[in-house]
């Protein structure tokens, strides 16, 4: 018995050994047939992968830029947040879904449109500001004037970084703390001229930014001392000084064309994305002309009906330009004036001559809406009141000149304007004069602040 049952598991274990390595084979020569038969499918299979993510990047995975690293998006739907691998190497640890800014240049642009409910509700249309306080050099529109002035320059080869370069400039404030903020940034100095009766935050600010400020008697633009000319002269002086290092740049905001185009090339496309190009009007001031020339030329070739306004301060000549043709303000007829500027205590805004940046655009703008003191004053602490929004002077004036423009319009018509700067630099002269708000005048209504003179 012993022997039948050795030979019996003898032969047990010999088949089941053959049937082991006949599966073992079968498996194998299964797999090869199977490849041969589908390897037909796999062209299709991969152009309907590709079709797939073409579709998903259209719509929330982010394609790489050029010059960006490739990432893998692992989807976990184990209830984590997916995350971005970079592909290329990268230090996972210094990777985030969030762009993250290049310096001071890198807070430059981009800003917020903000619908100004109060003013909206108050008019009958959607009146909306561009948020230019909230670039992050010198925060107004200044920034990206500052900015593009400088690139040109270096482009051109005018100016080089760190090898003593000054740059500079004659302004009324804003475009100075935009330039020195800039400067800074970029490996030069500068050199600010500007009138002795602007706001002095304007100045400590600059000082604070480490320019060399230089405040002049006020004078018309035909006096060699007058604060453009004056930092014309500063820039020749270095440049022709052999014992100072560098050269001498003078900026030249009124007659740089880089000013305007700068807002041809970011504010206004900004502007014409963020509405989706439904836009009735754009309203905004002019110092340089800058700003409204650049955008003008950006939006009215691709916005059809588009209505650009000027919304110029009293003393300022730009009102009967556009108007009539003529540049005239009653306060340039002899005996009138009370200073040799603009007529106004409101500064940024309203010259009484046409410089090369706003002549870029002259022919583009439509009406323009004139604005006293009184109103740019009772508006400021009308939107404070209404819409918690401090704001400086030339923001004032484009918010009443966007609330009249308003009163012609369709109920619900989208007018966006601009939001220069903040109240801030304002404190010593233009709020002083607008009192606190709380005090008298409140309850003012919008109707009360258009009808005033």
């Amino acid at each position: 018995m012993a022997f039948f049952s050795n030979l019996w598991h003898r032969i047990w274990d010999t088949v089941l050994d053959n049937r082991n390595k006949l599966t073992t084979t079968g498996g194998f020569l299964l797999g090869i047939i199977a490849t041969i038969g589908f390897k037909d499918l796999y062209p299709d299979l991969e152009a309907h992968f590709r079709r797939r993510m073409r579709n998903l990047r259209g719509q929330d995975i982010p394609h790489p830029l050029p010059g960006q690293p490739d990432y893998v998006r692992l989807e976990d739907h184990t209830g984590r947040k997916s995350s971005l691998i970079p592909s290329s190497g990268v230090d996972p640890r210094r990777t985030t879904q969030h762009e993250i800014a290049m310096g001071v240049e890198g807070l430059i642009g981009n800003t917020p449109l903000i619908k100004l409910k109060a003013l909206s509700e108050a008019t009958g249309c959607e009146i909306l500001g561009k948020a230019e306080f909230l670039n992050g050099a010198g925060n107004s529109p200044k920034d990206r004037v500052a900015l593009s002035m400088i690139n040109h320059a270096e482009e051109e080869g005018l100016i080089k970084p760190d090898r003593g370069d000054t740059i500079y400039e004659g302004t009324v404030g804003s475009t100075g703390i935009s330039l020195a903020a800039v400067c800074r940034a970029r490996g030069y100095k500068a050199h600010i001229c500007m009138p002795s009766d602007v706001a002095v935050e304007k100045s400590d600010l600059l000082l604070k930014l480490g320019a060399t400020v230089e405040r002049v008697k006020p004078a018309s633009i035909v006096d060699q001392d007058q604060f453009v000319n004056a930092a014309r002269r500063r820039a020749r002086e270095h440049t022709d000084d052999p014992n100072k290092p560098g050269r001498g740049f003078f900026a030249d905001q009124f007659e740089n064309t880089a000013n305007y185009i700068a807002h041809q090339n970011t504010t206004g496309p900004e502007i014409l994305e963020q509405t989706d190009g439904d836009l009735a009007a754009f309203i905004a001031g002019a110092g340089t002309g800058g700003t409204i020339s650049g955008v003008a030329l950006a939006l009215k070739p691709r916005i059809p009906g588009l209505k650009v306004v000027l919304a110029d301060p009293q003393g300022s000549g730009l009102y009967n330009k556009v108007k009539f043709g003529v540049m005239f303000s009653p306060t340039e007829a002899e005996g009138t004036r009370r200073r040799h500027q603009v007529d106004s205590i409101v500064e940024g805004i309203g010259v009484n001559r046409v410089t090369a940046n706003f002549s870029a655009g002259f022919h583009l703008i439509d009406d323009a809406v004139k604005v006293s003191d009184a109103q740019a004053m009772r508006m400021a602490r009308w939107l404070v009141e209404k819409e918690g929004l401090f704001v400086g002077a030339s923001s004032a004036v484009n918010l009443v000149a966007a609330a009249q423009v308003a009163k012609g319009m369709e109920r619900g018509a989208r007018i966006v304007t601009v939001i220069c700067d903040s109240g801030t630099r304002h404190l010593s002269k233009f709020w002083k004069e607008a009192g606190d708000v709380g005090g008298e005048g409140v309850g003012y209504s919008l109707e009360d602040i258009l009808s005033m003179k």
